[in-house]
């Protein structure tokens, strides 16, 4: 099938890889003359795990290519894709100016037979903003689908192929017989709803995540409170199997291109109905605060901070990805550059990426050496494989003074215990004296 997909970001790009992997012809546009060059030599924008040898695989296949003009990709029985971005506005609505250019980008090729298919994150109602829009530009109203996507950066690829579930909302059932024949390469179940609750179920499952992170995360609170373990109660309750065990996982809080921005999307769309939701305003709440745990634990023991050199070890939001949006790094990093320590900040692959959102005065290493050398402490933002596999014999070699605060509970206790190494997480029992060093 011929597959034209609009905007090669995060999900744009994965999501046309993926359809070019199994066989459909996939033509991706991008107005980015520079960035679809480098897509041309098979070069991904974005870090992905697998992502650039699937590239590759497909363009040499000619399954696979890359445009700047929509007219140089469209084919007379061409389905669209719509993947641009949909960003916050001040007010933590979703702004749909990318979204209705696309349309208005898509409604000179489209006909009465013309499959257009959302996957950009869009509030309640916007499938029927895009058809407005594109037959108030060429007087046909093509058939609508609402396809989100569920896709975990730094999982993408496989939860492309082995994903829980492929949602379609639409009216038409020529619409659905074509997203049928689309996605059965896939062997993934299809649900099939209208197309107004499938722009519903994205939004809901993400602010369901965020909340079982925020709620965790007030446990491992009043854990510290009461000297229970975190841990123990997160695996506890997730053997229930009304509840799961996953995103119990207490820490920093959430971040990223989601979670922060579907959470306040939908907030704002209760808003716009005259309405609140109190319990995401709670969920809000409890993360905007979250990231401030990491400076309690670590200025129990250093009470002044002022001229001491902190390792960051993770800049990105998540591992195995290089976005920087939400990211808890920025807030922590700005937070000890007030309290006047010297930073240097550690990721293998977000460096460049953090650049730009970091003052000059923050080295920026993608080798953890350098950011441990002589530091008095060091925090963990981002549970990377290689931060979770330090050499704890070298570590205490490096750093001035062996502190180690995790933000993500991913050391063992027992392991830094036997090192000799100073050691606070998050809601587990941190039963051992920790001196308060001046």
């Amino acid at each position: 099938m011929n597959i034209v997909v609009i905007g090669t970001g995060y999900v744009g790009l994965v999501t046309g890889t993926a359809l070019a992997e199994v066989g459909h012809q996939v033509t991706c546009v991008d107005l980015d003359a520079a960035k679809v060059a480098r897509m041309r030599d098979g070069k991904s924008p974005i870090y992905e795990p697998g992502l650039e040898s699937l590239m590759g695989n497909n363009i040499w296949n000619g399954r696979l290519t890359f445009e700047t003009e929509l007219r140089e990709a469209v084919k007379e029985d061409s389905v669209f894709f719509i993947a641009v971005g949909t960003p916050q506005s001040a007010d933590g609505s979703a702004n749909l100016d990318y979204i209705l250019a696309a349309a208005r980008d898509i409604a000179p090729f489209v006909h009465e037979e013309t499959v257009v298919v959302t996957k950009s994150t869009v509030p309640v109602g916007t499938n029927d903003l895009i058809a407005d829009t594109i037959a108030m530009t060429c007087g046909t109203r093509p058939m609508m689908v609402s396809n989100p996507e569920f896709l975990r950066e730094g999982s993408a690829i496989h939860d492309t192929f082995y994903g829980d579930r492929i949602v379609v909302g639409t009216a038409h059932e020529e619409a659905a017989s074509v997203m049928r024949a689309i996605f059965e390469p896939f062997t993934v179940p299809i649900f099939e709803t209208d197309i107004r609750s499938a722009e519903m179920i994205k939004y809901a499952a993400n602010a369901f995540l965020a909340t079982k992170i925020s709620f965790i995360n007030e446990m491992a609170n009043m854990c510290e409170w009461k000297n229970a373990d975190i841990e123990a109660v997160s695996a506890g309750i997730g053997m229930d199997t009304r509840i799961g065990s996953q995103f119990l996982r207490a820490g920093i809080g959430y971040g990223g291109s989601c979670f922060p921005k579907d959470t306040r999307a939908l907030i704002a769309m209760a808003r716009e109905e005259g309405e609140n939701l109190p319990l995401l305003d709670a969920v809000e709440a409890v993360n905007a605060v979250r990231y401030e745990k990491v400076m309690e634990n670590l200025l129990t023991i250093h009470h002044d901070l002022r001229g001491k050199k902190i390792a960051v070890l993770g800049l990105a939001f998540k591992p195995n990805t290089n976005d920087m949006r939400d990211a808890a790094s920025i807030k922590i990093i700005t937070q000890l550059l007030d309290a006047g320590a010297n930073v240097a900040a550690y990721d293998p692959v977000a460096t460049k990426e953090a650049g730009p959102l970091l003052p000059n005065s923050v080295g920026l290493h993608d080798k953890m050496e350098p950011a441990l050398l002589d530091a008095e402490a060091a925090i963990i933002v981002t549970e990377w494989y290689e931060v979770r596999q330090l050499d704890l014999d070298a570590l205490k070699t490096m750093m001035r003074v062996p502190i180690i605060i995790d933000g993500r509970n991913c050391m063992d206790q027992k392991q830094m215990k036997e090192a000799g190494i100073m050691y606070h997480s998050i809601g587990r029992n941190n039963h051992d004296k920790i001196p308060v060093l001046r």
